[in-house]
């Protein structure tokens, strides 16, 4: 009778960062020539070195949910790994005329939305993310 064989799950561990915090400011220009696996690489990899990412601009709603599925799927791949936390706020579109509002449309379109910022952070830096319409504040986990 044939023996089956335990399949093995390899786990791959957080690097350990030193008491040290890094905000990593990351213009859109560069990301804006990646694609979508291209942008979820480079944002995971700063992630998982505990860098907190200021993003200017936003990511786009399918790119969101591909970015927290792969941190979910990582959860239980990667010792000490607890996910990421995300905020996006953007400029409000309040008084503004019909001619300002199609121009700010077709920019979105053409380059993204740039006049907005995404924060993105480990879950284990990152203890509580509130956003309110015109802020995101972030309470951080001490060492």
């Amino acid at each position: 009778m044939a023996k089956k064989k335990k399949s093995v799950k390899k786990v791959r561990k957080v690097p350990k960062v030193g008491k040290d915090l890094t905000i990593h400011f990351m213009p859109y220009s560069e990301i804006v020539h990646e694609d979508t696996v291209g942008r979820i690489k480079k944002i995971m990899g700063l992630i998982l070195a505990q860098k907190i990412i200021i993003l200017q601009g936003r990511l786009s709603p399918d790119e969101e949910v591909r970015l927290i599925e792969n941190s979910m799927v990582l959860i239980d791949n990667i010792k000490n790994f607890q996910g990421i936390e995300i905020a996006a706020i953007s400029a409000e579109n309040e008084n503004r005329g019909l001619f300002e509002n199609i121009r700010r449309n077709i920019a979105k379109i053409l380059v993204g939305e740039q006049d907005a910022i995404t924060i993105i952070g480990p879950a284990s830096v990152v203890k509580e993310m509130t956003k309110n319409p015109k802020k995101v504040e972030l309470l951080l986990q001490r060492k």
